[in-house]
C-alpha cells in the first residue's frame, strides 16, 4: 500500500527534487537501475518531465533519460532543498 507521500516518479513535475523510496519492479529493472546509482535513499531532480519527449534527472551532477515505463515503476516522494 502507498503512503501518501509516495508517488509515481512520472507525476512529478519538472524542477522538483525528489528521494527515491522504492522500485516497484522485478529484478531485473532493480538492478539496472542500481547500476545507474539509483537506489533507495538517493536524491536526485527532476530536469525534465516532457509531455512527449524524454523523461530527464540529475543524479549527482549526471544527466539521465529514463523511460516512461521505468518512471512509472518508481515511487518518490518529493522534498524541500533544505532537507
Amino acid at each position: 500500500m502507498k503512503s501518501k507521500e509516495e508517488i509515481s516518479l512520472r507525476k512529478v513535475s519538472s524542477g522538483t527534487l525528489v528521494m527515491l523510496l522504492k522500485i516497484d519492479a522485478g529484478q531485473g529493472l532493480k538492478v539496472r537501475l542500481a547500476a545507474m546509482g539509483l537506489l533507495p535513499g538517493v536524491q536526485f531532480t527532476v530536469i525534465n518531465n516532457g509531455h512527449p519527449g524524454p523523461f530527464v534527472i540529475d543524479l549527482k551532477g549526471n544527466r539521465m533519460v529514463l523511460g516512461k515505463g521505468m518512471a512509472d515503476k518508481m515511487l518518490v516522494k518529493p522534498i524541500s532543498k533544505n532537507d
